[in-house]
């Protein structure tokens, strides 16, 4: 049996200095806050006015409340900050808002209410100086669901984002979006077949701009969406099927066909009819069971328009 070699390393300074670590160079420049030059704060005329700067794709915890099971839950929030600036100031001060973050998270998770994150973007306008500010925010959200024959319970989830604009002469403007998925049966492939029929599972995506009749007291967006979407389907995705769910969904599907075109606008009645959504835009984008392609449709909507 052959013996193990040994090695004998140089220590770990004289390796970095081997892969290129060199000594540090002579600090000439000051290390007080008070003495260093502020570059983002220098006013001269920067030639235009910018529309939006601040910080992207930042991961932060965040709670979340909902009018269904789980009522509270802890999930990953990501993070769009962003305020205006005038051609006389040159930037942003960017730490600012990663410091009022962390403010708002000190005793708990960062609160995603409505209420909450109006008052985040009318104080990060203040602290900046400027007269708008803007925060998105996506993460998913959990919901219970159960079979509808076993009642048996799993976990789903959809992708929601919430955008809170807030401007100093014109208030706030609050849309919410949600991507939920859904089951769809083809009712071509039903009508041309003898027996059976190609079914597929749909995303629908829903962005709402809402009025300031919403109450997240007593109303819950992200379930309303969510209704919208699914009841309109052909069928609900579900975590656990058992033998007699399975039974009710595929049967449930078939006696509820939906092309594309139909889910858009069944979707857009629901909100339509919601009296807390002003605006809205809905997508379905079903993944075809018997094509390479997907199939879309999308319908727009402005309540104020149309009055």
């Amino acid at each position: 049996m052959k013996e193990a070699s040994s090695k004998q390393l140089p220590n770990k300074s004289v390796r970095h200095k081997l892969f290129g670590s060199v000594q540090p160079g002579e600090k000439i420049k000051p290390t007080e806050k008070e003495k260093m030059p502020d570059l983002q704060n220098t006013k001269k005329d920067f030639l235009f006015d910018i529309d939006q700067v601040g910080i992207a794709n930042v991961k932060h915890p965040v709670q979340v409340f909902s009018k269904t099971k789980p009522l509270a839950q802890t999930t990953i929030g990501t993070f769009k900050m962003t305020s205006s600036i005038q051609k006389n100031h040159k930037g942003t001060n960017m730490s600012r808002f990663t410091e009022m973050m962390q403010e708002y998270s000190e005793n708990s998770t960062f609160d995603l209410s409505i209420a909450s994150l109006k008052t985040f973007t009318k104080e990060m306008a203040e602290r900046l100086e400027q007269d708008d500010n803007q925060i998105t925010v996506s993460f998913p959200w959990f919901f219970e669901r159960s079979g509808p024959a076993s009642d048996m319970t799993g976990m789903n989830h959809a992708d929601a984002e919430i955008t809170i604009l807030y401007e100093k002469n014109a208030g706030y403007h609050v849309t919410v979006s949600l991507q939920g998925t859904i089951t769809t049966l083809c009712p071509c492939s039903k009508e041309i077949s003898e027996y059976s029929a190609h079914n597929q599972r749909g995303i629908v995506s829903m962005k709402t701009e809402l009025t300031g009749e919403y109450n997240e007291d007593e109303m819950d967006w992200k379930l309303a969406l969510l209704e919208a979407a699914e009841s309109n389907a052909s069928a609900r995705i579900h975590p656990v099927l058992k033998r007699p769910d399975e039974k009710m969904v595929t049967e449930q599907a078939y006696e509820n066909p939906r092309f594309v075109e139909d889910m858009v606008r069944l979707v857009a009645a629901d909100l339509y009819e919601l009296p807390f959504v002003q605006k809205f835009s809905v997508t379905c984008q079903n993944e075809e069971s018997i094509h390479l392609h997907d199939a879309i449709a999308t319908i727009s909507y402005d309540k104020s328009l149309h009055n």
